[in-house]
């Protein structure tokens, strides 16, 4: 168990039993390995909601609204559209590289992997996309130090709320919608 995963259970003790994945099925459909943070992060929280903001996506999350596979499809080819409108961040134009979901607000921002030629998944940073725009931020964490980072107050981003994290942390499992 990772430190940021440490963190966020003393933030939100684990609500239940474990969930458990088919992690080679989901990584074929979406064509990339996951990093095992994640993996980790799922097992023990599901797709969940955080200060009633947040929302960990879940690869067949019982609410389908928060179901990874099918963010990670749908951004993908959103991307691609509004990538012949405006200008790519920089730190997608190497060759090969993309963003894939793990993440996103009820305001609509997305939180992604930042998945590099030749970079492991366990080295994969955090990239959050503004909901109706084009600012990104960059953040050289994994996703599980992002999130525990965030709620513990250390990080900021300029794109997510002003009003996240709030003082009295509020935590809930996704379940069927």
């Amino acid at each position: 168990m990772t430190d940021a995963l440490d963190r966020l259970l003393e933030i939100a003790p684990a609500p239940g039993e474990p969930r458990t994945k088919d992690w080679d099925e989901v990584e074929r459909t979406i064509g990339v390995v996951l990093p095992g943070d994640y993996k980790e992060l799922v097992g023990v929280y599901g797709g969940s909601n955080w200060d009633d903001y947040l929302y960990v996506l879940e690869p067949g999350c019982p609410n389908d609204n928060y179901d990874l596979v099918e963010w990670a499809r749908n951004q993908a080819e959103d991307l691609e559209d509004l990538w012949e409108f405006e200008k790519k961040p920089v730190e997608l134009e190497a060759e090969g590289s993309r963003v894939v979901p793990w993440a996103v607000t009820d305001n609509g921002e997305c939180l992604y992997w930042l998945v590099l030629p030749g970079v492991p998944p366990e080295r994969w940073t955090v990239m959050v996309n503004e909901a109706r725009g084009g600012r990104w931020e960059h953040f050289s964490v994994s996703c599980t130090q992002f999130l525990a980072a965030s709620l513990g107050g250390e990080l900021r981003s300029g794109i997510l709320s002003s009003s996240f994290p709030l003082a009295t942390h509020e935590f809930r499992r996704l379940e069927a919608a």
